[in-house]
């Protein structure tokens, strides 16, 4: 753990500055070089231009993120950041969320070095060190809502079907290398399985799909858009349906999110909800924000309790 603090000049005018921030950083040191290059620079801009007291603390291992939030209490720290993608993130708001509801009162900062920085992505956030220096300094702090899929928090979405699949076998190590490709590889890979198909369950009514994503937010793997209405401040999820199984209707819906199109498909639909369940063969991965958080069957609502989330400066609310 390192400790990195300095003095808060005063401003031309001779005023002081607002009160720094203590900030506490949780990354990831086997992320790769370039990754670390940036958020050096980060930790520099904090101390030296804001006069931030920043303290760093390593992972070692999955679920020391998790751990690391679970372990503060309100008071330790005026902010915790996360420098990482978007499963390092959902350990880190899993980490607050054991706390217990109503509890989880020190707000959540991003330092985005993942791969897709979806949630980053959602809430306007920049991703280069000068602009997530300022908004870890001197950004606002706003509630955002999570689901929760058999107990674990997501930010951003929860499913099942072709996406967990990719999800649950895609090669960290290829994902270092070679960044979203690392998925087009795999997505191509679990293409060749046979179809299966799942049931969605909301409010009574049932579907039979080929894919599910739960989505609290507008933004999927990436840009990408799915739930155009779904947004981080409405206390419902955006369920989105994919109706049609086979491998060319799994095709035809990839190119629907990449070149913007799915709101076009007759057999696809989003449907708001509050809580909803997934059946489908038992133990097939359920993923959440990137990672693998659950198994079938799940039950996912939204969270009782909502986030405290760092957004840059005089930014009204996230998308």
């Amino acid at each position: 753990m390192d400790t990195i603090t300095a003095p808060a000049a005063l401003d031309s005018a001779g005023a002081a500055p607002p009160p720094r921030r203590r900030i506490l950083v949780i990354h990831n040191p086997v992320a790769g070089a370039r990754r670390a290059r940036r958020l050096r620079a980060t930790v520099e801009a904090l101390t030296q231009r804001f006069g931030s007291e920043v303290t760093v603390v390593a992972t070692t291992g999955r679920g020391d993120a998790e751990a690391i939030a679970r372990a503060q209490v309100p008071g330790s720290c005026d902010a915790l950041a996360v420098a990482g993608g978007d499963g390092t993130i959902n350990e880190a708001i899993n980490g607050l969320a054991a706390r217990g509801a109503g509890s989880a009162g020190i707000p959540l900062g991003i330092v985005p070095l993942g791969t897709a920085n979806v949630l980053a992505h959602e809430l306007g956030l920049p991703l280069d060190p000068e602009g997530t220096a300022a908004t870890l300094a001197l950004g606002t702090v706003r509630p955002v809502h999570l689901g929760v899929a058999n107990g674990r928090c997501f930010a951003m979405m929860a499913g099942a079907g072709l996406d967990a699949r990719v999800v649950e076998r895609v090669s960290t190590r290829l994902k270092r290398l070679i960044g979203k490709a690392a998925y087009v590889a795999e997505t191509l890979a679990r293409l060749a399985e046979p179809g299966r198909r799942y049931r969605v369950t909301i409010d009574g009514q049932c579907w039979e799909v080929a894919s599910v994503i739960a989505a609290n937010g507008h933004f999927y793997g990436g840009r990408f858009v799915c739930a155009p209405d779904a947004c981080l401040t409405d206390p419902r999820l955006h369920v989105c349906l994919f109706q049609q199984p086979g491998r060319w209707n799994a095709v035809r819906y990839l190119w629907g999110v990449t070149a913007g199109r799915l709101h076009r498909f007759a057999d696809y639909r989003v449907v708001p909800a509050e809580r909803l369940t997934i059946t489908g063969p038992d133990g097939e991965p359920v993923q959440g924000d990137g990672d693998v958080v659950a198994r079938l069957p799940v039950e996912i609502a939204v969270s009782p309790w909502t986030l405290p989330v760092i957004v840059p400066p005089q930014t009204e609310a996230p998308n």
